[in-house]
């Protein structure tokens, strides 16, 4: 198929600006007149990092879909404020809702990672008219970024001082392990996650059709498998032998995800 790019390709981005002047990188493949998938990846990562390098957007356009991206504030492109009110939950559905006023498309169907992931599920909460389906990729029923001890990676960041928390380490390397990331913007990530009204909320959920995936080897596996049973339409698919960072680039996280988001096409 002749519109479906190799696996580093990436088109140049196109740029939203959102209220508060943030600048959005997004991206687009595919008909425009096909049914939209939205792809929102995960923290410390990027369009590029989740979709395209891990074949998703490839396999998307194979099975007939336009394929819409973008990277959220603070990674990729995008600009990447310091200040922790900048990333307040309200702020990142706001900016996938602009992005889609932008593009003209009414309705997707979603896949979000990690926090992609979480960012989805208040999407489909808040503007329910705008996510047809989704498919969430390692999602916790907790707050996100919790575990990150924020006086640490400031200590790191502003004088050196070696990260002693194992978990804050993990975050930290999963952040340095991607070309261009701003640690101090991902810090403010991690602090702006905790303002306001977090968490997934059971008793109010996303009502669409939701496939919750995560790998087998993630420490949030447990909590995740327990979150889509709490669904109204909710399923869930493990990710055989796969922890956190690499459970994106698995096949059969690709083919769940790409089959469930095919059910209706």
């Amino acid at each position: 198929m002749d519109a479906v790019p190799a696996l580093t390709e990436v088109p140049s981005p196109q740029f939203v600006i959102v209220g508060d002047n943030v600048r959005l990188a997004t991206y687009s493949w595919g008909d425009p007149d096909a049914a939209t998938v939205l792809c929102v990846h995960g923290f410390g990562s990027s369009t590029r990092d989740n979709w395209v390098n891990t074949g998703w957007v490839r396999d998307l356009l194979r099975a007939g879909f336009r394929v819409l991206a973008v990277d959220q504030r603070g990674h990729g492109l995008s600009d990447k404020p310091h200040e922790a009110d900048a990333y307040r939950m309200s702020a990142l559905v706001s900016d996938l809702v602009a992005v889609l006023d932008t593009y003209l498309v009414d309705q997707v169907r979603y896949l979000g990672y990690s926090l992609g992931g979480r960012v989805g599920w208040q999407l489909a909460v808040d503007a329910p008219e705008h996510v047809e389906r989704a498919v969430l990729g390692g999602i916790p029923d907790g707050r996100p970024l919790a575990r990150l001890r924020v006086d640490q990676a400031r200590a790191f960041l502003d004088r050196g001082e070696p990260v002693r928390d194992a978990t804050t380490q993990r975050y930290v390397s999963l952040a340095e392990r991607v070309p261009g990331n701003d640690l101090r913007a991902l810090v403010a990530i991690a602090e702006g996650m905790r303002l306001g009204e977090t968490d997934p909320d059971p008793a109010a959920p996303p009502m669409q059709p939701v496939l919750i995936a995560t790998g087998t080897e993630d420490p949030i596996y447990d909590q995740s498998a327990h979150l889509a049973s709490l669904l109204p339409r909710g399923e869930f698919v493990d990710i055989p032998g796969r922890h956190h960072v690499n459970a994106p680039g698995a096949r059969t996280f690709r083919e769940a995800g790409i089959a469930f988001l095919s059910r209706t096409l």
